[in-house]
Parts: structure tokens; sequence; C-alpha cells
């Protein structure tokens, strides 16, 4: 009973080899006992094995199981509860093939006779799950209700049969109060649209917005028509939910309704976007809008981003702007750690053979060096990244910024031997923030070079401070005192030459984590020896080698000298 989808199949339709090509005489009791045999045996991981027995499933319902395959279904989720911890998930599953069975253009029509009699069983069904007797979650019992178009004459019946001398409307208005009352909204909601029911008084909509339901509350305002909707809008506006309230609005055309509200959502938007450095999505989404556009200049203004003010500035033709940006400039420059603050020397451009070699030479004398890369932003949806641009590697003292784009192009096996030299050495440790991620976009963007396959003494600062917000700047501010303006972060680093702005940016990222691994060396908490094995204790090194070492990890820890640690570098 290996389920697989490459199994034959036969024209009427298989569940797996053990043929249901006849469903005539198979009782519901059976057909569930096979379909649980086949996912316990099933040789396909679980999702698979669910799709696969979904499909399956899908193709029986044509080999005439009886009465009919309504009937049969419903027959199946009266005794799928007995089938234990498979009930809930194979109730899902056998709703979802008859929902797909009814789309089939290959499936036969049912009968008139077996939609009424699956109807009236799936009313009764209902009943006895909102009693307790059939233990099924809310979700069952609502899909329950949808796929065999159970109305409320069906349960007017259902309680009639039972010798309820309560009516339909009656029982589920009560039933639905219960639901409310107990906060499960989206059921209630679920079961009012089905039933067109608009009971619930006005303050159900920000009982549910209160609650936070919002999937809820969305639905129901959709259900209940524009009035709704707009005090919806004006709920999620008063709580200053913007993406929510702006959402709205788009989906169903209330943006004119609401020219303020919309035009704060549109600002928020902007001020999301430059917080995380996308300023180019930014200024695409102000479409041209001029007072969008003189707030985004703000912004750059806020953050430093005096080459994005000028940019704007003149191709928008925004006047009088530019005076604005002297006054940002002292207080910006305030805020934000700069490279003089950490006295670094010099930072070397590198786009050429000498300088390369000039660079590794100097590397693999330093005792520690940090690395960093950038690679200009794809905003396109599945569209692959575009490669690393430039790669900085230093000391405290100098920056090397090499252009790996045109050091690749002139002189590839060059790069190659001397990044491998200084990346594969155990007398350099090579600090990183969040470096997996770069060296993994390095090796998707060079992958013919070997020297990204393999790195050694190498020390993830991230992974040691483990800082739950604020990134590389968040820890510099606590480490240093001051943070880092990452607004350049998602600029375009393909560009030659970079901006003056964009070096001094590329080099800091790299010369920081020099200061703050030193800072914290130097300056260790009481018990230092805690704080060295605590350092060592995160440097990994990678090997792309399985034919040496197929059972090691890829990662593992590697000792190093305590010079490294405890002694000051003069690099």
């Amino acid at each position: 009973m290996g389920l697989d989808p490459e199994e034959a199949v036969d024209g009427h339709g298989t569940l797996c080899l053990h043929a249901f090509s006849d469903l005539t005489h198979v009782s519901p009791a059976v057909f569930l006992y096979l379909l649980k045999e086949c996912y316990i045996h099933g040789s396909l991981k679980a999702t698979k094995k669910f799709q696969a027995l979904k499909h399956r499933v899908h193709q029986v319902l044509a080999n005439n199981p009886q009465p009919g395959p309504s009937t049969f279904i419903v027959h199946c989720l009266n005794l799928l509860p007995v089938f234990g911890v498979y009930g809930e998930g194979f109730s899902h599953l056998i709703i979802s093939a008859l929902r797909r069975y009814f789309k089939s253009a290959s499936a036969p029509a049912c009968s008139q006779e077996d939609a009424a009699s699956a109807r009236r069983l799936a009313a009764q069904l209902f009943l006895a799950i909102v009693g307790g007797s059939v233990p099924y979650d809310e979700k069952v019992m609502v899909n329950t209700l949808k796929v065999f178009d159970v109305g409320l004459t069906s349960i007017d019946e259902a309680l009639s049969r039972e010798g309820s001398a309560c009516g339909g409307s009656e029982f589920l208005e009560e039933y639905i109060s219960g639901l409310i009352r107990s906060k499960s909204f989206m059921t209630a909601v679920s079961l009012l649209e089905h039933f067109s029911f608009s009971f619930p008084g006005e303050t159900f909509l920000q009982q549910m917005v209160e609650d936070k339901d919002f999937q809820a509350a969305e639905k129901w305002a959709t259900f209940m028509g524009r009035s709704s909707l707009c005090v919806l809008v004006q709920e999620y506006g008063s709580r200053n939910m913007l993406k929510q309230a702006y959402s709205v609005m788009k989906k169903n055309h209330l943006q004119h309704d609401f020219p303020d509200l919309c035009y704060k959502c549109k600002e928020s938007a902007l001020k999301d976007l430059a917080e995380k450095a996308c300023w180019d999505v930014a200024e695409t989404k102000a479409k041209g809008d001029i007072q969008l556009l003189e707030y985004l200049v703000y912004l750059a203004m806020e953050a430093g981003y005096y080459e994005k003010v000028d940019e704007l500035c003149e191709r928008y033709s925004l006047e009088g702007l530019p005076k604005a940006q002297e006054a940002e400039v002292d207080f910006v420059n305030k805020c934000f750690l700069h490279l003089n603050d950490l006295a670094v020397e010099e930072v070397v451009w590198v786009d050429e053979v000498n300088g390369l070699r000039e660079a590794t030479s100097f590397l693999e004398g330093c005792k520690v060096v940090g690395l960093d890369c950038e690679w200009k932003p794809n905003y396109m949806k599945g569209s692959k990244p575009n490669k690393v641009s430039i790669m900085q590697i230093g000391s405290d003292s100098k920056i090397f910024i090499l252009d790996l784009i045109k050091l690749y192009d002139d002189a590839s096996e060059i790069l190659d031997t001397c990044l491998s030299q200084i990346l594969q050495s155990y007398s350099t440790l090579k600090l990183g923030y969040n470096f997996q991620c770069d060296i993994k976009q390095l090796a998707l963007s060079y992958g013919d070079l070997k020297c990204f396959k393999r790195y050694d003494m190498l020390l993830d600062i991230q992974n040691v401070f483990k800082e739950p917000c604020g990134g590389l700047s968040g820890l510099t501010k606590k480490i240093l005192g001051v943070g880092l303006n990452k607004t350049r972060r998602n600029s375009d680093w393909e560009q030659r030459p970079l901006t003056q702005n964009q070096l001094e940016y590329a080099a800091l990222d790299a010369a920081v984590l020099v200061h703050i691994f030193r800072h914290v060396r130097d300056h260790p908490p009481h018990d230092s020896t805690l704080e060295t094995v605590q350092w060592k204790s995160h440097i990994v090194s990678h090997m792309d080698n399985p034919k040496k070492s197929k059972k090691k990890p890829k990662c593992h820890s590697t000792q190093t000298s305590d010079s490294t640690f405890n002694k000051p570098s003069s690099s």
C-alpha cells in the first residue's frame, strides 16, 4: 500500500494499488479503514501523502459509491470520530475531495435524491455537532453546511424530526449568540453569512476589532455592505491601524470617502519603507504626488540621506527644501556613529590585481578583521537577487573595499586565490554579522569560485549577542553608545564610482565589528574566563568537501589560541 503519486491509475480511478474501481458493495466503514491503512503505510511525507490521498478520494467518488457520492461522504463523516486521531484530518480531506469532485467537469451529475439525502443527513450531523454528541471542531461543522448546501429549511426539518418545538431561526440565533459570547467570532460570522442572518447589533463589529479578530471583522463588514465597511475603516483609523484601514479602503474602493485618512496611510507606508531603507520603492509608491514626495524628502533629511534629498529635489523640482536640509545636518550627525569616530585611517578601493594582492598581504598580517558585503536590491517578485557587488574587509584602522564584479571579470582566478588565503586562514579571526547569509549570497553570485565554499575561524557577532531587534545598528548602540545610520543599505551598489557616503557606509560596517569585538574583549565581565569561552564557542569553520567527511556537520567549533582574545593586536 505504498502511496506513490506515480503508481498506475486505471481508467475508473483508484485509491492505491489496492484498487477501488467499484465501490458498489464497499461500506463507508471499510472505505475509511482502508483509507487509514493507506495513510499509515504510505511511503510519502505527511503533506504529500495527504494531497495524494485527497486526489485518490476525488477519483473514487466516480466509482459508484452507494447510495450516491454525497450521501456516502456524509456517512463517512458520521463514522470518522471513532477513528480517533485520524478523524479530524480525514474529515477535512474527504470534504475537500467532495468539493473538488463537484467542480470536476468529468464527474457525473449528482442525482437530486442523493443531494437531498445528503442535505438531510448533514443537517442532522450539524445538530449532533452543536449538541456535542459528535466531536468535530467548528471548522468542520461550517464546511459541512457549505458543501452540502444545508439551509434554514433543512435545519427546521432536522429539529422537527428530533421532536424539538424550537424553530431553525430561534435555534441558530441562540447558538450563534453563544459563539459571540465565547468570542468564537469567525465561526459566528461564517454561520451568520451562510444563513443570511444580521441580528447582532452595531457593537458586534467593534467587539471583534477590540478583540483583535480582524479577519472575522472584515468578513462580517464585507457581508453587511458599504456602511459596515466604512464603520470598520473608522474603527481602524481611530486605533491608528493604518495598514488595515488602507487595505479595506483599497479593496472596497473607499478612498474617496476618507481622503485625509487615505493620505495619512500613504505617509505611514512611505515611512515604513524609508525605515527599511527601500527608498526607490518609496519613491515609486509616491506616484509623482508632490505632497508625498515632499514628505519623502523630509524623511530622507531626517535620516541624514542627503544625496537622496538632492536627487529627489532635482528630479521633481522641489524648491526651498534644500535650505531645510542644512538645519538637519548637525542633529543627524550627533545621532549616528561615523567613520571618524572609530579613528579609521584609510579606506582603500580595490578594483585591480595589484591592489588586491596588497590588500591580501596586509589582511594576512591581521589577527582580527571585519567582513561585510553589499549588493543592489532587487524589488521584482520572483526574480533572482543581484550579484554581490562589493566586499569590505579590514582591521580597526584600514578597510579595503573590493569591487567583486570588476575583479571577477578581469582576474577571477587571482580573486579566488587571494580570498581563499584570507577566508581560510587559521591565524586570522574573521568577524561578520549574519555572515551566513552573506556567504550564501556570495556563493550564489560567484558559483565557480572555491573561496566561498570553505572558510575557517569565522565568528558571527549576531550569534554571540542575539540581539532581539535593531540588527547591527542596535548592537553598536548597546556596546559603543551610538547606532549606525542604515539609510544607504539598499542604495545602488552597482553604480561606479560609488558615492563618498556609500564608501563610508560600507567601510563602517566592517570596522565597527572589530571595535565591538575589542570593546567587549577589553571590558569583560567579572568572570573573564567565561567570556573567552563564550566567544570561542561561536567560532565556526565550513568545508564544502563531502567526500572526506560525510558524517561531519557543516559547521563545527574550532579551538584557537588564547592570544587572539586576551592580548591586544597591533593591527
